[in-house]
């Protein structure tokens, strides 16, 4: 789910596969008359050792105006396509619409942050570990990035992790396992279980499926009318996932941690997110933006957002996402209207993969520059 399932990628590697060659760099066939004076050469210097039919679809919003630009590599060609309208696993990123249904609740005056969700469960959780919404929402809970009762087949199954992880085998885990890798509160370590666990104690409240809690409060909403947790709603647009190796492989299947990162997307959808969390009258948005935990001097977390601390003074809400064909990452900056959202269908087993991150960060820079 998000790009730090890196702890499978070293599984991998222990296990003998190790990375595959380094693909030669592209021949850059870019053109564009949208983008501003450096952001190709930018997009092609990040971009040039990615496989043959990888390809990227980009949204650049600069001062609330939108851009949209695609790429694709084909025949060691790197060419401009239009993929604006093509869908993507979005990975973790999906843990900020997660985020974002729980502010809606929040907001509806169903629950506060600070509620255990144990109330919501017909058992005791194991040694009677009670979890707030918030520590949750925010990765300071205690837990491991995984269940217990899962990273088994996990490593073993790295081309569909979470496959046949179903709601069954996580009540197992929080009746007999369940167990904090480090006291609560004392810091901020990402989980999947974690954010999985939100959307799992949502759907079990409500009675309704994932989908569904999404469709109402976010996509419906926003218009997201490309967006969904149901892969049949958007195969005809969906782009075809890349492994490691730039072959062909299959989506991932989200099982009972749905929430962590089991949402497909296009930037033109994520877009209307973006354009919508500047819009002041959007107060579960806002919500979700909230500092709730300083991490570093240059990082805090908010509910879902990772919140970038410039030395500029601005704040940059981050969140990325990875899963075994695609990665994604996304960037917004509320006070000044900007923001980068990046889709691709190349694996977050790649060696270049980190590059998806520091292409983003990079074209965030670029829409600060004045008088464009």
């Amino acid at each position: 789910m998000k790009k730090i399932v890196f702890a499978l990628v070293i599984a991998f590697t222990l296990l003998g596969c190790g990375r595959p060659p380094l693909d030669k760099p592209a021949i850059n066939n870019l053109k564009s008359e949208s983008l501003q004076v450096g952001q190709q050469d930018t997009i092609f210097n990040f971009t040039d050792r990615f496989p043959n039919n990888a390809q990227i679809a980009f949204a650049l919003i600069k001062d609330g105006q939108t851009t949209y630009y695609g790429i694709m590599r084909k025949n060691d060609n790197l060419t401009t396509i239009h993929n604006s309208d093509k869908a993507f696993e979005i990975g973790s990123i999906t843990k900020v619409f997660t985020a974002t249904i729980l502010a809606n609740l929040v907001m509806d005056g169903r629950l506060k942050l600070d509620d255990r969700i144990n109330a919501k469960f017909d058992y005791p959780f194991n040694k009677n570990i009670e979890f707030t919404y918030k520590e949750l929402a925010n990765h300071t809970s205690g837990l491991p990035r995984l269940p217990s009762n899962m990273r088994f087949a996990a490593i073993f199954n790295p081309s569909d992790p979470y496959k046949n992880y179903d709601d069954k085998k996580l009540d197992d885990y929080l009746k007999n396992d369940v167990s904090l890798d480090y006291p609560k509160g004392s810091k901020s370590e990402y989980s999947n279980l974690g954010m999985g666990l939100v959307a799992y104690t949502m759907r079990k409240a409500s009675g309704r499926s994932f989908e569904e809690l999404a469709k109402e409060m976010i996509f419906d909403k926003y218009k997201m009318t490309h967006s969904s947790s149901d892969k049949t709603k958007v195969a005809d647009i969906l782009v075809e996932g890349l492994n490691d190796r730039g072959k062909p492989t299959a989506n991932w299947t989200p099982g009972a941690l749905i929430g962590a990162g089991g949402i497909y997307s296009t930037v033109e959808d994520l877009s209307k997110f973006a354009l919508a969390q500047f819009d002041s009258t959007n107060k579960e948005l806002a919500l979700t933006r909230i500092k709730t935990y300083k991490e570093t001097d240059t990082r805090d977390v908010g509910l879902g957002w990772f919140i970038i601390n410039k030395k500029s003074g601005a704040k940059w809400y981050w969140h990325n996402g990875g899963t075994g064909g695609y990665s994604t990452s996304m960037a917004i900056d509320v006070e000044h209207k900007n923001g980068v959202i990046i889709l691709a269908n190349v694996s977050s087993y790649h060696s270049q993969f980190e590059k998806i991150d520091k292409l983003c960060f990079a074209l965030m820079k670029t829409l600060e520059i004045k008088g464009e």
